[in-house]
């Protein structure tokens, strides 16, 4: 019972959900930036930014990472802070923003995990159709080619997108995220063509032009079903609807994007629902999308979501009372056992879990301590969960809590707070909680304190 030696234990946080920085040294805005002010899109009227005011208190963050102890640290990058115009010129005081904070994270012994696109699109691109436009892979390229100048030096591990089912499903299929757009199904297919393109034209980038042996992978997401119970059939039946595609939001499902770029074809699934009307791509661009990665990235909070979900039941996972995070998310650890089988058995690429965690009800203590108990007890038993199945030989290479602090939570403003580090966004001050302190402890023993009596 025991993780990996050198296991990529880490934390993540995204680039306008934690920088601030707004227009700060030549950069210009995204589609958040944007569409964040205008009225009624965000919780309270609230946008980022401020956030965490990481872009100015970055040192102070790396601090309190490596008085965690973490080992790796996932961020992304703003694209509109190194390219204001998303092509063209580069602005060098955003890039190194990120040069002096990989420069940081590796003086504190923390591996830099970069992810290239966290849903932040520059406005001018998106005034162009943004990944409507079939430009947009060759934008994407000219993206990645100015990060991987300046930082592949240094940063070894690359993920291209995170989480496309949202960015697209809820941003751009059913406006539920900026830049709030609706799209046809066919335009959906558009989109979807563009992103496999610039995923492909990226990875090329990377593995062409890359200063060392680069990590490349991406940070999907998608409804992994639990088994009603451990006999083959129903484990057989949860495997198959974690893949199969949703009619009304075919976007959101995990087949649709892993299938073209893991496997080199679309999911059984994807053909059955829209045969000939799926993306075209010739030989060429199917090797482009589909080149080997090293790993498969994985965002897993719960387990077995249905779409639309119904507010008269309760889905496959659920009961009558039973532990919800203040996302009305369901207590589900067993998510970490079968979402790394699920994925490594049809992918075949060592797992790497690069987001977990849960919103709480935190605040500081009349102590001056942030006692998240329940963050404690959650995270206890997703890795115990995880720990299993790394034990029956699914290789996995690292675990990222989500965040490394609270911050902007998209749509939801500042009420939903997933960090380690509890911040006050009026003054900015950071407070670690218990988790942190707990979740040290199980990076320095590298998992063994998992065993060590009851979560607290």
């Amino acid at each position: 019972m025991a993780f990996p030696k050198g296991f990529l234990w880490g934390a993540a946080s995204a680039a306008y959900q934690v920088e601030g920085g707004y227009l700060d040294d030549g950069k210009k805005e995204n589609i958040w930036d944007h569409f964040s002010h205008e009225k009624g899109r965000i919780m309270h009227g609230e946008n980022g930014d401020v956030a965490c005011d990481h872009y100015h208190r970055w040192r102070e963050d790396v601090a309190l990472m490596k008085k965690i102890g973490l080992k790796s640290y996932r961020f992304s990058v703003s694209w509109s802070r190194v390219l204001p115009d998303g092509v063209g010129e580069v602005n060098e005081k955003g890039i190194q923003f990120y040069s002096d904070l990989v420069d940081a994270l590796l003086e504190a012994g923390i591996e830099p995990l970069l992810t290239l696109y966290h849903w932040d699109l520059p406005m001018a691109l998106h005034a162009q159709g943004g990944w409507l436009n079939p430009q947009s892979p060759a934008w994407f390229e000219e993206y990645t080619r100015v990060v991987v100048d300046r930082l592949s030096d240094r940063v070894k591990y690359f993920m291209t997108f995170n989480e496309p089912q949202m960015f697209v499903g809820l941003g751009l299929q059913v406006g539920q995220m900026a830049p709030f757009d609706t799209h046809s199904t066919e335009e959906v297919m558009d989109i979807s063509r563009n992103l496999f393109l610039a995923h492909g034209r990226a990875v090329s980038v990377i593995r062409k032009e890359g200063k060392q042996a680069a990590k490349i992978g991406m940070a999907p997401t998608g409804d992994v079903y639990l088994p009603k119970s451990e006999d083959k059939d129903d484990v057989e039946e949860a495997r198959k609807a974690s893949f199969a595609l949703n009619p009304g939001f075919f976007t959101l499902g995990n087949g649709w994007w892993t299938d073209p770029i893991f496997l080199g074809r679309f999911s059984e699934s994807a053909v059955e629902m829209f045969g000939d009307a799926l993306p075209k791509f010739t030989e060429e661009e199917w090797a482009l999308i589909s080149q080997p990665l090293d790993f498969f990235g994985f965002n897993a909070y719960q387990g077995s979501v249905h779409y639309p979900i119904s507010p008269d039941g309760y889905q496959d996972y659920a009961y009558v009372g039973s532990p919800r995070t203040t996302t009305d998310w369901g207590l589900t650890p067993d998510v970490l056992y079968w979402a790394p089988k699920f994925m490594y058995e049809r992918y075949g690429k060592p797992i790497l879990i690069t987001e977990n965690g849960m919103a709480g009800m935190d605040w500081v203590s009349l102590d001056g301590a942030v006692h998240d108990s329940c963050r404690i007890d959650f995270l206890h038993r997703y890795l115990l969960s995880l720990e299993r199945v790394i034990d029956e030989g699914v290789p996995v290479i690292g675990y990222t809590q989500w965040s490394i602090m609270d911050n902007f939570e998209w749509c939801h403003g500042y009420d939903k707070r997933f960090g380690l580090i509890y911040v006050d966004y009026r003054t900015q001050e950071r407070t670690c909680k218990d988790s942190a302190y707990w979740y040290g402890q199980v990076i320095r023993t590298n998992g063994e304190s998992l065993h060590e009596g009851a979560a607290l």
